[in-house]
Parts: C-alpha cells; sequence; structure tokens
C-alpha cells in the first residue's frame, strides 16, 4: 500500500484516478482548493482525506505535503482546458506556479514518483502524430503554461535525480465528464432519441477511455526507467472523426434521427488532424489502449444508466447550456 496525493482529484480524470486507487487499497489524500465543487467525490470523501489547500500558497502547501508524506504524487490540478476558463493570470498560477510549489514542496517531503499531467494541446496544431521531443507550437496561454511546467518537471527530475514523469494526455472520456463536452451531450441527447448540435464532421480527436488513462498514471508511478523526467504521450494511436463518433453513438443508443452537421459553428481548437504517437509509453511502460471507442463509449453509457442521480445532473447541466446558446 502507497500512501498517496492527488491535486485536481475533483476533476473528471482525477476523480477516476482517486477511485482507482482507493480501489487498489491505497491510502488517497486529496488536496483541493478551498469552496472546491465536490459532486465528483461526494461518495468517496469519507474514504479518502481531503485537504483545502491553494497551491498558489507554498507555505501551507508545503506543510500539508510535509504531513502527508506522499510516496507517490499524481499532479492533475489544471486551470485553461475548458474554453470557459480563459483568466491568464488563474491559467498560469494553477498550471505553472501550482507546479512549482508542489514539486518543491514534495522535495522537501521526499517521494518515490509524482507523476506530473502535460496536455497534448502543448505540441500546437500538427499534421502527423508528433514524437514526445519534438519541437513545441504551443498557441494558447494553458498549452504555454503546461508546455512550461513539463519543462520544470523535466530540469527538476535530471537536475535532483527523482521521478517525474509527464503524461500529455489527448482526448479523455469517461465518467464524470465535464457535462457540457462532446461525449456527455451525445449521450444525454441519445438516451433520449435525439442527436445535438454538431460541428463539421471531419474535425477528429484521438479518443481514450478514462480506464486506459488511469492505468497509464499507475504504470508511470510504478516504473522508473533511466530517463527520470520522461514525457509520454497517452492516446490511443488513432484518430476518429466526429462522424465515427456519431455512427458509434447512433448504433449503441439505437438513435433514428440523422445528424444534422454544422448546425453548430466550428471552434477555433478544431482540427481534422490530432492524434498520439504512443510508441514510446507503450516500449518503456508496457501500457496499451485496452477499450476500443466503441467498446469505451457503451461502457460509458452504462454508467449513465446505472447511475439515475448522475444522468439526472448531467441532464439539467446540458439543458442549461443548450438553453443558453
Amino acid at each position: 500500500m502507497k500512501t498517496v496525493l492527488i491535486t485536481g482529484a475533483t476533476g473528471f480524470v482525477g476523480a477516476n484516478l482517486a477511485r482507482r486507487l482507493l480501489a487498489d487499497g491505497h491510502q488517497v489524500h486529496l488536496v483541493v482548493r478551498p469552496q472546491f465543487t465536490s459532486w465528483r467525490i461526494d461518495k468517496i470523501r469519507t474514504d479518502c482525506q481531503i485537504h483545502e489547500v491553494d497551491l498558489q500558497n507554498f507555505d501551507h502547501l508545503k506543510q500539508a505535503v510535509v504531513e502527508i508524506k506522499p510516496d507517490w504524487i499524481f499532479h492533475l490540478a489544471a486551470s485553461g482546458a475548458y474554453s470557459w476558463q480563459t483568466d491568464v493570470y488563474e491559467i498560469i498560477n494553477t498550471n505553472l506556479v501550482g507546479t512549482v510549489n508542489l514539486v518543491q514542496s514534495c522535495l522537501a517531503s521526499g517521494f518515490e514518483s509524482f507523476v506530473n499531467t502535460g496536455s497534448s494541446s502543448e505540441y500546437g496544431f500538427k499534421d502527423h502524430a508528433p514524437l514526445e521531443n519534438e519541437y513545441m507550437e504551443p498557441n494558447s496561454y494553458y498549452a504555454i503554461a503546461k508546455s512550461s511546467a513539463t519543462m520544470f518537471c523535466q530540469h527538476v527530475a535530471h537536475s535532483q535525480k527523482v521521478h517525474i514523469p509527464t503524461l500529455r494526455l489527448y482526448s479523455i472520456y469517461g465518467p464524470f465528464e465535464e457535462p457540457n463536452r462532446l461525449m456527455p451531450t451525445i449521450i444525454v441527447n441519445g438516451l433520449d432519441g435525439k442527436l445535438p448540435p454538431l460541428v463539421d464532421p471531419n474535425i477528429a480527436r484521438d479518443y481514450v477511455s478514462c480506464d486506459d488513462v488511469t492505468e497509464a498514471y499507475l504504470l508511470a508511478a510504478q516504473t522508473k526507467t533511466d530517463d527520470l523526467g520522461a514525457v509520454y504521450n497517452v492516446g490511443s494511436g488513432q484518430q476518429i472523426s466526429l462522424a465515427e463518433v456519431v455512427d458509434v453513438a447512433r448504433k449503441v443508443l439505437n438513435i433514428t434521427e440523422a445528424p444534422n452537421w454544422g448546425s453548430m459553428p466550428n471552434r477555433k481548437w478544431d482540427t481534422s488532424v490530432w492524434v498520439s504517437n504512443s510508441q514510446k509509453i507503450k516500449a518503456d511502460l508496457g501500457w496499451q489502449t485496452n477499450d476500443s471507442f466503441e467498446v469505451g463509449f457503451t461502457k460509458m453509457v452504462s454508467w449513465f444508466k446505472s447511475n439515475p442521480e448522475m444522468l439526472h445532473y448531467y441532464e439539467q447541466k446540458i439543458k442549461a447550456v443548450a438553453s443558453s446558446r
């Protein structure tokens, strides 16, 4: 059993990772911001120890980390990944300053593994599947902050001889995903026999299930390589167009309604090429995707059906977004 510290556990991926670590028998500590939103962790709050600490308050953070004495740290706290998170100071402070403060606090405490969370957006728009050592062209405040945090973690790992890998995540989907994201919106509408407004059918992403991603985090913590600051792409290695996503949704949910392409305008981040090269994480950590997109999507549908209170929560959120357009 390991003592584990997670930041960002009130977010989508972090909430799933916390559940996996609890299921595996680890002692889980959640570092959350004051006045945090709790709906994703309400059912596991009594199984974890919760510490309300602002990552930008170095002294309080260091004190909490020294008290916890974590073996493993999983750093998932972020700001700017969603379109409505636009405050540049909040983005820089959370993703870069918060990372610096957490790494420095953990160095003072000592640890076995610190797994940092990067983003595929660090690469910027590419017309191919980029390798981890490829030139980065971040094109947003979020991507700039994330790439800076990745470089900081690499430097500390190499200079201090500590294990700090970074996982560059592609398009994750699964339980507890943000309500106004594509998969929840399609599923909630699809369970009612409808399709939501849709952008260009050629828009593509590299979708990877949250179950597969949580496995990547565990492998990154458990497996040490010669490169202590290694960066790993975490994606399926196959991009899926929106047209293909809708085809799977119509099949799984028995939707007879035809898609109305272009009923929603494309967003500035939409692209027809967004795919990972995940050979490095497969070779170094033995990671692989277990869920095809259809399998992962079907699991997500089953989660909604077996959690009616969550389905109702998502219905209300998605309805509010639709009415505000």
